[in-house]
């Protein structure tokens, strides 16, 4: 009897250690991905915006230009039932993008949307950014983001004024698990003309890149998005100002004034986002409408602040 007690614990401590060791490599592993020494030494970039100073050395027809070459296309993600998210995106910051196209996992008549007829949180974005890529006419950027988020279309487009869309660009708040380097969807993610076109064709190799991922390594859609366009030699880029504070930001104002007052109370703005942020994430739709009033309406009298450029709305928009 004393044998096999002391047998039964032995094989409880042998599993303990075979489940630790084997949880320690899944945090590491990356699944069907092989790392090749280029890969190994890759490292995010640090993506800055230009500055005032940049611009200012280019003439008003470049500046002109560039302003109206920037135009983007805003791939939102929605659930038929929260509406209440869907309405306050379409009502707010979504109507400064060159076009906005809501996508569901059904139909519902309130309000228009693709209807992408599926629930796999991966086979949903796989199906959006193929539709995207489809129907995006000479729109050459593309924005993906949930009805949770609130985005600044002019800072993103300032951020990205420079950058060719014919080159693989794969933007917004950076982070690394194990040896996977990608953009946090919460925060809002960027891609190029390129960096879509990679993906599509890697769409249609089932191995690379399967369209409901393996049952096996179930991973959230962010990290399988980052695994498909890694195969494609697209890798993430942290988009930041030119002072290194992040633009693509994963909580929201209030959390972030909050953080900022605990650091350093005596000047909070300095401790809390960047000018120039292009998202706040986990908005409620209230959030959303105070958000719309401060950035696009409120203006104190008085206050120029000699931006280099403009970027004019859409042809047609009835934005703020």
């Amino acid at each position: 009897m004393l044998s096999e007690g002391s047998s039964f614990m032995k094989g409880m401590a042998l599993g303990g250690i075979f489940c630790l060791l084997l949880s320690s490599l899944l945090g590491s592993f990356t699944p069907g991905m092989q790392s090749s020494p280029e890969d190994q030494h890759h490292q995010h970039h640090h993506l800055k915006a230009p500055t005032n100073d940049e611009l200012q050395g280019l003439s008003e027809p470049q500046i002109m230009e560039l302003s109206q070459k920037v135009r983007v296309y805003c791939v939102i993600m929605v659930q038929a039932k929260v509406l209440v998210y869907w309405a306050t995106a379409k009502d707010t910051w979504s109507k400064h993008c060159d076009q906005a196209v809501f996508y569901s996992s059904e139909s519902a008549k309130a309000l228009e949307a693709v209807d992408l007829n599926e629930q796999d949180e991966w086979a949903k974005l796989h199906k959006a950014l193929k539709h995207a890529y489809d129907n995006s006419g000479d729109l050459r950027w593309f924005f993906v983001a949930r009805p949770t988020t609130f985005a600044i279309i002019e800072n993103l487009k300032y951020l990205i004024l420079a950058k060719d869309p014919n080159e693989p660009f794969y933007i917004g708040h950076a982070m690394k698990s194990g040896e996977l380097e990608y953009v946090e969807y919460e925060s809002g993610i960027v891609l190029s003309y390129e960096a879509l076109r990679r993906l599509v064709n890697v769409f249609k190799d089932g191995e690379k890149c399967p369209e409901r991922g393996r049952a096996l390594w179930k991973l959230s859609e962010e990290k399988q998005l980052a695994i498909c366009l890694k195969y494609t030699g697209v890798f993430a880029e942290n988009g930041e100002d030119t002072q290194g504070k992040g633009l693509f930001n994963s909580k929201s104002v209030g959390s972030l004034i909050e953080e900022g007052m605990s650091k350093n109370s005596l000047d909070v703005v300095e401790g809390c986002c960047s000018d120039l942020a292009i998202t706040f994430s986990g908005m409620s739709p209230n959030q959303m409408q105070v958000m719309m009033f401060g950035v696009y309406r409120l203006r104190p009298y008085g206050h120029n602040f000699h931006d280099s450029l403009i970027f004019l709305p859409p042809e047609g928009s009835d934005n703020d």
